[in-house]
């Protein structure tokens, strides 16, 4: 027996840049119920008057925040849907020279930020008899490359996470959507992750056209807007121009 939950409602976290903002805003224009999660609590202000999301705060690696997420949720009448964009990288060194702080933020963030949220909220998702479970995780989840192993290894845990998910969820009729991007250039991906403008800018040169925050929104809305029998396990999308993590197309 289910609850009743609302339909096309959906929390999101990451929200306050890049993918996560853009999810948002996709779903709001679709007429989405829209929680907005991140640090951030300006931008979410700002995102919340655009849009009409609900701005909700939060530091998803923690576990009062979450507990607190819940029942704000829970108050504002519930969701079927949890996006799950938050997450980053910090750092472009080689094992020999990793940072172990580099490496616990990025484990935290992208694996134990992910579990948390969707630990907290599978009640809810089950209750609703057609929850969704959408994960953005990243092609360097699938492949590995040099200076990347910090990253590498968070994102094949949360990719083995989705999987694990999908597998242990099925019989409560919760689909579960791994969304993979390949090169996508956003204001503060490639900064956060290397610290400086011009080393982040080296990252996109020559590159004809980038993914944007905005094409891969547009396919997070496409995944949890059909039909619920439908499910996409996993989706990987890379720019033309990105035959493969190590194949990259660079002009001029």
């Amino acid at each position: 027996m289910t609850k009743d939950l609302q339909k096309k409602a959906a929390l999101v976290t990451g929200a306050s840049s890049g993918i996560g903002e853009a999810a948002v805003r996709a779903l709001r224009a679709d007429g989405w119920t829209v929680f907005a999660v991140a640090r951030r609590a300006e931008r979410l202000a700002s995102l919340e008057s655009e849009t009409g999301a609900v701005a909700l705060p939060a530091d998803i690696a923690e576990d009062d925040d979450v507990s607190r997420l819940v029942a704000q949720v829970t108050g504002a009448g519930g969701i079927d849907t949890l996006i799950n964009i938050a997450g980053g990288a910090r750092g472009a060194d080689r094992i020999g020279d990793a940072s172990t702080a580099d490496w616990e933020w990025m484990y935290q963030v992208n694996v134990l930020g992910t579990m948390k949220l969707t630990r907290a909220f599978l009640p809810m998702l089950r209750a609703t008899g057609e929850g969704t479970v959408l994960n953005l995780t990243s092609t360097a989840g699938l492949d590995a490359y040099e200076g990347g192993g910090g990253y590498n290894a968070a994102k094949f845990a949360q990719h083995a996470m989705t999987n694990a998910l999908r597998l242990e969820e099925v019989e409560n009729n919760v689909r579960v959507i791994e969304v993979a991007p390949g090169l996508v250039q956003t204001e503060e991906f490639a900064l956060n992750r290397l610290g400086d403008a011009q080393a982040a800018d080296k990252v996109y040169q020559g590159v004809e056209k980038p993914l944007t925050a905005e094409d891969v929104a547009d396919v997070v809305r496409y995944a949890v807007t059909v039909p619920h029998h439908v499910n996409l396990d996993q989706i990987v999308i890379r720019p033309v121009a990105q035959a493969a993590n190590h194949k990259l197309i660079r002009k001029g």
